[in-house]
């Protein structure tokens, strides 16, 4: 099983360890039998996961009592499923065990009165045990506890680590040691991360709904900006010796289906995960066997994953029938649309690549994006037009010690068949580059430039 399909695995097995006694103790089904039931609790806890911590901490206001109470009602699961069976409505159950456990806490602390009331609603108008009822209530406003949910998780209290650890936890279903394995970082450090984040929520009294439009706007940006890192870190990943990380990207995509599957209407989250899919598209084409980076000239486009394209390319026309051509991540996703449509290298229309560019430098007036649409120019163009271009934007601080724009300096160069300059700019992105697979690519094109020159 794919390590981001997984809901907090390790918690579960320590459930299940914890808890084992009370399954064996109610089961007759034997020791196979326990561990099956175990695993199909399991199944259903991760589906229905992120619905339980969504309602609960829309009326708890705490994102950690959520998951704690959501942890507790799976080892109830645990300890009654196996005897009882799985209930009709397994999500219902779930949701009142914890909204009664919650209440039972507040009962005890003679404190939060209000929230009480608002919890105990549902079980105390007769309906306790009609679990069908409370699905049903459940149901009427899951989607919008699931998107107040993203959108607090990505509040711009936080920082952007924040933000994005913090998502990957909530939403994801991450453990604290994958998002710290999958982002290179101590696991106490990305834990204090968490925590941290959950603290600012909590003290700052932010409210777990769906932003008014005005805000609402502005929010949605922050949303796309975690998962768009997300997806960044795993498509081309900054540091380490893997050149990608799939499953973070993988993470992110589904994380931006359920964002457009919650938001319909918004064009730039569509744009987004077309974006995410065209890109995915090209991972099994991108690394050698060797490990090492294959840029798109040397890339074998029958290892193009056809579906994803067909996918990027069908949310690319969602967001035209939208009207959101003109949005960040539309843009770029047409970018990649150019080259998903492109049969043969010698087939990418540049000239289309250089004037979508244009159009994204003008949204987004940026170092990189102007890098980026240099490197269009001088393949549309000529080298000369793209070291044009790059003498605009070099003397920009945030490009100085950035590994691509030497890189792309070199390929001009070298292209040009000026070797000795060439090779200066490519050892310089190389010892800049903190990428393993990168630097060994970028020292393999430094031998190419061999020791002559201009």
């Amino acid at each position: 099983m794919h390590p981001v399909d997984r809901a907090e695995p390790t918690s579960i097995l320590r459930l299940m360890t914890r808890d084992g006694h009370a399954i064996a103790a109610h089961s007759n089904k034997g020791a196979e039998g326990v561990q099956a039931a175990a695993r199909d609790i399991e199944a259903i806890y991760r589906m229905e996961r992120v619905r339980l911590i969504a309602g609960l901490a829309k009326h708890l206001g705490d994102i950690s009592l959520a998951e704690e109470l959501a942890q507790e009602a799976l080892v109830t699961a645990l300890s009654t499923w196996p005897a009882t069976g799985t209930p009709p409505n397994p999500g219902a159950w779930l949701m009142t065990t914890a909204k009664r456990r919650a209440i039972d806490l507040w009962r005890r602390r003679r404190m939060m009165a209000r929230h009480e009331a608002a919890l105990s609603h549902d079980i105390e108008t007769g309906r306790v045990d009609d679990h069908a009822a409370v699905e049903a209530s459940i149901d009427d406003a899951i989607g919008d506890e699931r998107l107040a949910l993203i959108f607090t998780a990505c509040h711009p209290l936080l920082s952007l680590d924040q933000r994005t650890a913090l998502t990957l936890k909530i939403i994801g279903g991450l453990t604290t040691e994958e998002i710290a394995r999958a982002f290179l970082t101590q696991e106490t450090t990305m834990a204090q991360r968490i925590v941290r984040a959950k603290k600012i929520l909590r003290e700052s009294d932010v409210a777990f709904e769906v932003p008014l439009e005005e805000e609402r706007n502005a929010r949605l940006a922050s949303v796309l900006e975690v998962l768009y890192l997300i997806f960044n870190e795993g498509y081309a990943a900054s540091r380490g010796e893997d050149l990608i990380r799939p499953q973070l990207c993988h993470e992110a995509m589904r994380l931006g289906r359920i964002l457009v599957g919650l938001a319909p209407q918004e064009s730039e989250a569509h744009g987004l995960l077309a974006l995410m899919e065209l890109q995915a598209s090209r991972f099994k084409a991108r690394v050698a066997p060797n490990g090492s980076a294959l840029t798109l000239d040397m890339q074998d486009r029958s290892l193009w994953d056809r579906l994803l394209i067909q996918r990027g390319l069908a949310g690319l026309a969602t967001v035209k029938q939208l009207g959101g051509e003109n949005g960040v991540y539309a843009l770029q996703a047409a970018l990649a649309a150019v080259h998903a449509g492109a049969r043969r290298y010698a087939d990418t229309d540049w000239a289309l690549s250089a004037a979508l560019y244009d159009r994204l430098l003008a949204q987004v007036p940026s170092p990189v994006v102007a890098l980026n649409r240099a490197v269009a120019h001088a393949m549309a163009f000529g080298p000369e037009t793209g070291l044009a271009l790059l003498e605009e934007i070099e003397g920009a601080p945030t490009l100085s010690g950035y590994a691509p724009l030497h890189a792309a300096k070199g390929d001009f160069l070298f292209r040009l068949g000026r070797n000795e300059h060439a090779r200066s700019a490519l050892e310089r992105a190389a010892a800049l580059s903190g990428n393993d697979s990168e630097r060994t690519f970028l020292l393999d094109r430094v031998r190419q430039c061999g020791h002559t020159g201009s």
